[in-house]
């Protein structure tokens, strides 16, 4: 009995964790979108309509006071803020026929046809005319009627928004919990000799040579180029088991080994280089605030830093995705992202408020980046278009921000396919 309430226990917890990563995805879509329509809403430009969601809606509301339609849909990983002009739309000519031409006086069938589809084109007119009546039509400029300078704030207000409901969860989870540092975790058998040159079991540390500490990436990126031998100052939190209080503390550490690194999850040459063997001590991430109590400025700065930090994790681990220092199975799609969330989720408040940070940071920095059919790309082509004084063939745009759509879905679905092979 004890035993099947622990299994309903852990489900139940699953299934906490799964919607409220997906939830957490659906805020960040929301106010990635919520950032366009913003910026596009007070500069002027014409929005068809604000969805949550991709696939058949299954909640529709038209503003009677704007004519803009607000959509929820069924596929909770995406969504859209739909400007009027955004896409690439041939436009008829005023000799182009409305429907194709059918062989003059050839059968009388086809008269008939014609005439049918007048008439059907007549009744879908009333129709429109109708709900004209109810709902205004919406007001603003084409999005490419507008001057590329104020395409350029549109575009990048999804980003600035997602990092700035980061910023403010980062901000939240330091003010609750102190902020992130590394710690040296001990993880084996045999108890720890605390040395006072030396990085020890339970010491949070804070910088190694003047570069602060948050992720264990950042030990391979102030470490990176040292030698066997050179002398390193390390600030760490130990706790003082006589004065019962933790205390600031900068060791003067002899690197044992040189640091040379394969990529940013290479930490072996870390322990080597403290000495610590890598089968009893691990790196994780710890935020007490009794621990290091920083008031309201610190925490403020504090954050900045560790969100730059988060993006810079995000820009190191992609370059290196492409140099091949890490492989693909190291990256995950949106199966992989819900899952990973999910486990955070399950962990408590810190781990969640971390993880969603985190994910605000990822949105912002990759649809920067100049990926067709991302912002970042939309941005290259308004920059262009400033420069030449006229737009590159919008046709020509659309294909491409079209064929980089169908490969970032395509690429998210194979990274999801290879982390459930491997």
């Amino acid at each position: 009995m004890q035993i099947t309430s622990l299994l309903a226990s852990g489900v139940w917890k699953t299934i906490g964790g799964v919607a409220i990563a997906i939830a957490i995805l659906l805020i960040m879509v929301t106010v990635h979108e919520f950032g366009h329509y913003v910026a596009g809403k007070s500069l002027g430009f014409k929005i068809n309509e604000f969805s949550v969601g991709f696939g058949p809606a299954f909640f529709k509301k038209r503003s009677k006071k704007t004519g803009e339609l607000f959509a929820l849909r069924i596929i909770p990983l995406g969504g859209y803020c739909a400007f009027e002009g955004e896409d690439y739309e041939e436009e008829k000519t005023e000799n182009e026929p409305l429907f194709e031409e059918f062989p003059a006086k050839e059968n009388e069938a086809a008269e008939t046809v014609a005439k049918e589809r007048s008439t059907e084109q007549a009744a879908e007119n009333v129709t429109d005319t109708a709900v004209d009546k109810t709902y205004p039509t919406p007001k603003g400029k084409k999005f490419t009627d507008q001057p590329p300078w104020k395409r350029i704030i549109v575009l990048i207000a999804g980003a600035t928004m997602n990092y700035l409901l980061a910023l403010f969860l980062i901000v939240l989870m330091f003010s609750i919990y102190g902020p992130v540092h590394s710690y040296i975790d001990y993880v084996g058998d045999v108890p720890p000799i605390v040395g006072e040159t030396s990085v020890s079991a339970r010491d949070i540390v804070l910088s190694v040579d003047g570069k602060d500490i948050y992720f264990s990436s950042d030990y391979t990126s102030a470490l990176n180029g040292k030698k066997q031998g050179d002398v390193v100052d390390v600030t760490v939190l130990r706790y003082n088991k006589e004065q019962e209080q933790w205390a600031e503390k900068t060791l003067q550490v002899t690197l044992l080994c040189d640091c040379e690194f394969e990529n940013m999850t290479d930490l072996a040459p870390v322990y080597n280089a403290f000495g610590l063997d890598a089968s009893q001590y691990g790196i994780a991430n710890v935020a007490n605030r009794k621990i290091t109590g920083e008031g309201f400025f610190q925490v403020i700065g504090k954050s900045f830093v560790y969100s730059w930090k988060t993006a810079g994790i995000v820009l190191r681990s992609l370059g290196e995705l492409i140099t091949g220092k890490i492989g693909i199975t190291a990256m995950g799609g949106p199966g992989t992202t819900i899952g990973v969330t999910a486990q955070a989720a399950s962990a408590g408040l810190l781990s969640t408020l971390n993880i969603a940070a985190f994910i605000g940071v990822n949105l912002a920095v990759f649809n920067l980046l100049p990926i067709p059919a991302l912002d970042g790309c939309k941005v290259i082509f308004c920059i262009i278009e400033w420069i030449r004084k006229k737009p590159v063939n919008r046709k020509v745009e659309t294909m491409i921000h079209l064929i980089g759509i169908v490969f970032l879905f395509g690429f998210a679905i194979l990274l999801d396919v290879l982390q459930w092979i491997l």
